[in-house]
């Protein structure tokens, strides 16, 4: 049994597939072993992402982990994520609508045991070294950007990075929202946040620090819902990656399967297709 549903890993796939860029074989003689299909390491890679396991877990006969290491590395080095989430999303608005009139941002801390750029003193975890990852969704909790960075970064920091990456994005889509709303929650209650929001034409919704306000009033709760989403992947869940760029890689490749799977279960009520599941629940 596959660790995605079929229904949301083939579309994943095979649009994956079809981005990877044209590889010219130039053996002179023709005789060197046959590459392992890109379909192949593909599925081990979304194996180690939602499993967590190490490359030697996932290894076998088929598909060695120096294979694996490698073509990842080729994919991060011609940027296909990069345009999948893109395409993805461009689906999703497509078909159903980005809701970017309500963003939605929050930071959360998880454990990075193996150290490496992106991670940092927990100030949660005894100071352990620990991933923080600032999420921004939609108002129905697509993630459309997620940045990571060390956990002993405090979340209004990484905001600009956050909004700036989000503001690259709304250049590639069918529209770009009009003075957007942004909920936030108290650690985000700073003065430069206000100016830095009213700078980009952004309505600030942001929890004053000392009161008591239900997650459910201003709309925040779709991102945390979305961090529970991603933290539903092993390898997002407890980062043993070194490199920035491979931390990168796993969260575009969760964020293409967290929008895939929501546009389905949204599309399952007013669309039908061949390969259409017989419930919305798709496990």
């Amino acid at each position: 049994m596959p660790v995605v549903p079929e229904s949301i890993l083939a579309p994943i796939r095979q649009e994956f597939l079809a981005l990877l860029p044209y590889r010219e074989v130039s053996h002179p003689l023709g005789c060197h072993r046959p590459r392992i299909s890109d379909a192949v390491v593909f599925d081990r890679l979304v194996l180690a992402l939602v499993s967590g396991m190490g490359y030697e877990r996932v290894a076998d006969t088929a598909c060695s982990t120096t294979t694996i290491r490698r073509r990842r590395d080729e994919w991060i080095e011609a940027g296909v994520l990069g345009h999948l989430v893109l395409t993805v999303l461009r689906a999703y608005d497509r078909m159903v609508g980005l809701d970017l009139e309500d963003l939605a941002a929050d930071g959360c801390i998880t454990k990075a045991p193996s150290g490496g750029e992106c991670a940092g003193k927990s100030p949660v975890d005894r100071g352990k070294r620990g991933l923080k990852r600032s999420q921004l969704t939609d108002g129905y909790g697509i993630p459309v950007v997620t940045v990571p960075a060390g956990a002993n970064i405090r979340d209004h920091t990484l905001l600009p990075e956050t909004l700036d990456e989000f503001a690259e994005l709304t250049e590639h889509l069918d529209h770009a929202p009009q003075h957007p709303a942004l909920s936030l929650d108290a650690g985000y209650d700073y003065q430069l946040v206000y100016t830095d929001l009213a700078e980009r034409e952004i309505t600030p919704r942001i929890t004053k620090r000392g009161t008591k306000t239900p997650i459910q009033t201003d709309g925040r709760w779709v991102a945390e819902r979305t961090i529970s989403w991603m933290n539903n992947f092993g390898k997002l869940r407890r980062n043993t990656e070194r490199r920035r760029l491979c931390t990168e890689f796993y969260l575009a490749l969760a964020t293409a399967i967290i929008t895939v799977r929501s546009l389905i279960r949204r599309a399952w009520y007013t669309r039908r297709w061949d390969t259409r599941p017989t419930s919305p629940r798709i496990r």
